[in-house]
């Protein structure tokens, strides 16, 4: 398995900021901070009256989607850092990340941020501003008319706040039937507190959150909740390398939606080149959520 071990590390190498790296589809598993359990939806934004809910039961397709750099088209965590006086973190606090902790990095930055000041008002417009990745709301539009059809979830390493902010903010939160990311909130003192979603098992994901985890007990889920019936296919939409681990989960009528020459794309390439490992499902690039739409149109017109 060198050649997989040469990958990841050249890809570590070129984006210090990668926030998971390729794990295998087997021994992943998760030890929650609890009991076990379903995931009610419980959205902040209420959507208009006019809008149409689809019976969960009806819908056929499950679609996953990374948040930075997948939905929006550039890293919310860097967004936020430019509502500093300096617009930039410190060389010791850039230096201070240690691999597979991103999260507990990104407390710091965050506690950092309030000792200098920033407001939560200066933190929500940072995010607001953050714009979506091309063609993004064209393929939100396009699933929206079809919601009969798809059953939309995000996965990512981001945090609660943010993703929240920039769903609300552009409108499409009511779209989503459940978020799964770090937990984050402001506390009394102004400052956004940020949280690890789990802890797992899994050696080569991030310590705070592996995907295919979430993936694999989501489905299970919501298949007891659907009396049985499994979604007929599941499309991940990412860029990442830790959105590697939940493409391996796919079974062969699935989609991996990687971003074209994003570290997801170039790590399923390095795999299908080497034939030492393979993803099951069928792998998509794109460069725009309109070569998203094009492919899930095509698939509404084959069933």
């Amino acid at each position: 398995m060198s050649w997989f071990r040469e990958i990841i590390l050249n890809e570590m190498r070129l984006n210090v900021r990668l926030k998971g790296i390729l794990t295998s589809s087997r021994h992943c598993e998760i030890a929650w901070r609890g009991t076990a359990h379903c995931f009610p939806h419980t959205p902040k934004m209420t959507a208009p009256s006019n809008r149409i809910h689809a019976a969960p039961q009806e819908q056929r397709y499950l679609v996953l989607f990374d948040f930075d750099e997948t939905i929006i088209n550039e890293s919310s965590d860097d967004a936020v850092v430019s509502a500093l006086p300096g617009r930039r973190l410190p060389d010791w606090l850039k230096n201070s990340y240690r691999e597979g902790h991103y999260n507990e990095h990104m407390q710091k930055v965050l506690a950092y941020m309030a000792e200098q000041g920033v407001s939560e008002d200066s933190i929500r417009s940072a995010v607001e501003k953050i714009p979506p990745t091309p063609g993004l709301l064209n393929l939100l539009h396009y699933l929206q008319s079809h919601q009969q059809d798809f059953e939309l979830v995000v996965v990512s390493d981001a945090n609660m706040y943010f993703i929240e902010t920039w769903l609300e903010h552009a409108g499409v939160r009511h779209l989503f039937r459940k978020i799964f990311t770090n937990p984050a909130s402001f506390d009394a003192t102004g400052r956004l507190v940020l949280l690890p979603f789990h802890s797992h098992s899994c050696s080569r994901c991030p310590d705070n959150m592996c995907k295919q985890v979430i993936l694999r007990d989501y489905l299970a889920c919501r298949e007891k909740e659907r009396g049985g019936a499994p979604f007929q296919k599941v499309f991940y939409i990412g860029d990442g390398a830790n959105d590697i681990c939940p493409s391996l989960a796919l079974g062969p009528g699935d989609t991996a939606f990687p971003r074209m020459d994003f570290p997801m794309h170039r790590l399923l390439l390095g795999m299908q080149q080497s034939q030492a490992a393979k993803c099951k499902a069928n792998v998509v690039p794109w460069a725009s959520g309109e070569d998203i739409v094009v492919r899930l149109n095509k698939i509404m017109k084959e069933r």
